[in-house]
């Protein structure tokens, strides 16, 4: 590829990010606002087609937007510190591993209702009771007996 600017379409195709994610990334000012033809089309230099590679990749990974401006920022400043981009790379991994750790915790309780399911022809379904029933916490608190009100010295309520 050349050293030349490159329209939308072209900076997509080179980057592997969408025309209509491009856009957005210059309106939330991820990416600077790109130089205009006469006709009003768009250009993009080689540094823009770097970033557009850098946000990628980094989306890939699972990187929030937030995060991906830091890490840009971070990318752009020559006289960084490497331990800030440490410190995001490692709080976006305890972010993970807590996302995994729920995940793994919805996929046991789905195997364990679908254990309990006969899966037969009868209507019975325990993994339907359980999603109307709502969340865990929900039952535990509507299984207490409600606390009876305080009376006063009179026998009142």
């Amino acid at each position: 590829m050349s050293g030349r600017p490159v329209t939308i379409g072209e900076a997509a195709r080179f980057s592997g990010v969408s025309a209509k994610m491009i856009r957005y990334y210059e309106e939330t000012g991820l990416l600077g606002p790109a130089e205009r033809t006469a006709a009003g089309y768009r250009l993009y230099a080689q540094a823009d087609l770097h970033a557009l590679r850098f946000v990628r990749r980094a989306r890939d990974l699972g990187f929030s937007m937030p995060e991906i401006a830091e890490l840009l920022a971070l990318w752009r400043d020559r006289s960084r510190a490497s331990a800030g981009v440490k410190a995001v790379a490692q709080g976006h991994v305890a972010d993970l591993r807590r996302r995994i750790a729920g995940l793994e915790g919805m996929a046991r309780t789905l195997e364990d209702l679908a254990e309990s399911c006969c899966g037969d022809d009868r209507p019975d379904c325990p993994i339907l009771d359980d999603l109307a029933a709502g969340p865990a916490d929900d039952r535990a608190r509507n299984s207490q007996p409600a606390k009876q009100p305080r009376r006063g010295s009179s026998g009142q309520a």
